[in-house]
């Protein structure tokens, strides 16, 4: 047996098919980087992408790995699969009939994965038609260049043709990738688009500083910053409270059982970037809204608070982020469940009594640490912002001007630095690579192979 993991990963035949399997894929996913939508003026579009960078258009444009700047056929990328699920997870909660189907296990499970299908392509029509009337209005944004060749019902139909079947082929290619590759299909498809811009917002950023636009020590802070933005969060993701459980001794014919004592890991941050992803998704519907029915008025101005750096903007994302973390931790981890089946096989919490005082009692405890973890995203999600942008405080009522002009310029106008060193960036970066190191690793030691932590697991998000 060898002790490189490197080569074991290719020594084990089925999970050499699925790295293989998810890297093809993965490129297949590339190639539709380069197929622009027809009827699109790429030049104007070039012009309108640099304008917009710094803004909640660019960080979407991150998450489908530029598509949607070029405005190829994969611009709405995973998104509008995103905003589905979320609705759907959303109604489980108030609507029985999908909240019997989440409880009658894979039948179920299917059944819940096809309706957010069909919310899918509702979505990625609604969004890829807003987008096709986006182009059209704003030829001026871009320099007074036509942003469309031939604008009408022509155009439009075909832009929420193509768009839309561009969704609907990265949903498949993304359920293909979890069944058939390494899992975290959804995950790796926003991972790929998110590290295909490193290289070049690396260069972009040598480029600045040989021409005298970004110095050498804002370099330097940069690159301290992103290293201890990435040292926090893989401190965080593997943090996790440990309670103690211990199982009474049964005496079975002439067979011991139990007596042994064991731990409930439970993570500081249950949910990972999910809730961060969720609350941008929610924060995004306005701006679509206002994009198709051109709002005015009161409906203008609710529009502009909620565009991206407003302090409106920032309120709501940081509780849609605490929101969604609690929400997202439900769903998926139930004390009561846990303290059940505790019970069944003799397992209690020193000190807590068994059945409902220990689902209390653990229910409590993950209440605590969630909120930390949620904390924690809304800080390291927030940090792009203050990095691009700074904090707007002027459209503050009645105090807004005044901090304005007390509070320094580097904290109201930003640093002026390219988002993808921010902290949602390598949030997902890095919480995604934990994830399929995680599975890979589990998948070479089932198979009595040596994995990439000899001396230690790794624990990814959901480890």
């Amino acid at each position: 047996m060898d002790n490189n993991p490197l080569k074991n990963l290719f020594a084990v035949t089925d999970l050499r098919n699925r790295i293989l399997f998810t890297l093809a894929l993965l490129g297949v996913y590339r190639v539709g980087n380069h197929i622009p939508t027809p009827g699109v003026n790429q030049d104007a579009l070039l012009l309108l992408a640099e304008q917009a960078r710094n803004t909640m258009f660019g960080l979407y444009d991150m998450f489908s790995g530029g598509n949607l700047s070029r405005v190829t056929i994969f611009a709405l990328g995973i998104m509008p699969y995103i905003s589905s699920s979320i609705i759907l997870q959303l109604l489980t909660v108030v609507w029985p009939y999908l909240e019997r189907l989440s409880k009658e296990g894979e039948l179920g499970r299917r059944k819940i994965t096809q309706y957010t299908r069909y919310l899918t392509v509702v979505l990625a029509v609604v969004q890829a038609l807003s987008i096709a009337i986006f182009l059209e209005r704003n030829t001026n944004i871009a320099g007074g260049l036509p942003l469309v060749y031939n604008p009408g019902w022509g155009f439009r139909l075909l832009c929420v043709l193509t768009l839309t079947t561009g969704t609907a082929f990265i949903m498949w290619l993304g359920e293909q990738i979890t069944e058939r590759g390494i899992g975290n299909g959804m995950s790796l498809l926003i991972f790929a688009g998110i590290v295909v811009g490193f290289p070049g917002a690396i260069i972009t950023t040598f480029s600045q500083m040989n021409a005298g636009q970004i110095s050498l020590i804002r370099i330097l802070f940069l690159v301290v910053m992103m290293v201890a933005v990435v040292g926090a969060i893989i401190f965080v993701e593997r943090g996790h409270r440990r309670i103690t459980v211990q199982y009474a001794k049964r005496v079975v014919g002439r067979r011991q059982y139990g007596g042994s004592s064991t731990h409930i890991p439970l993570k500081v941050n249950t949910g990972g970037v999910i809730p961060v992803i969720f609350a941008s998704s929610i924060l995004a519907f306005p701006a679509t809204l206002g994009t198709m029915f051109a709002a005015g008025g009161w409906g203008q101005s609710i529009i502009d608070q909620l565009a991206y750096g407003m302090p409106l903007y920032n309120l709501l994302y940081i509780v849609g982020i605490v929101f969604f973390a609690y929400f997202y931790t439900a769903i998926i981890f139930n004390p009561d469940d846990v303290a059940e089946n505790m019970r069944k096989y003799g397992g209690f919490i020193p000190g807590i009594r068994p059945g409902k005082r220990t689902a209390e009692y653990i229910d409590t405890i993950l209440a605590r640490i969630t909120l930390v973890g949620a904390l924690y995203l809304a800080a390291v999600a927030i940090l792009p912002e203050f990095l691009i942008t700074g904090f707007k405080v002027a459209p503050i009522p009645f105090i807004g001007e005044r901090l304005d002009a007390v509070l320094p310029q580097w904290f109201t106008q930003g640093l002026g630095v390219s988002f993808f060193f921010g902290g949602t960036t390598l949030l997902i970066v890095v919480g995604v690579a934990m994830d399929t190191v995680q599975q890979v690793e589990s998948q070479l030691i089932m198979r009595h192979y040596d994995g990439f932590m000899k001396k230690t697991r790794i624990r990814g998000r959901r480890g």
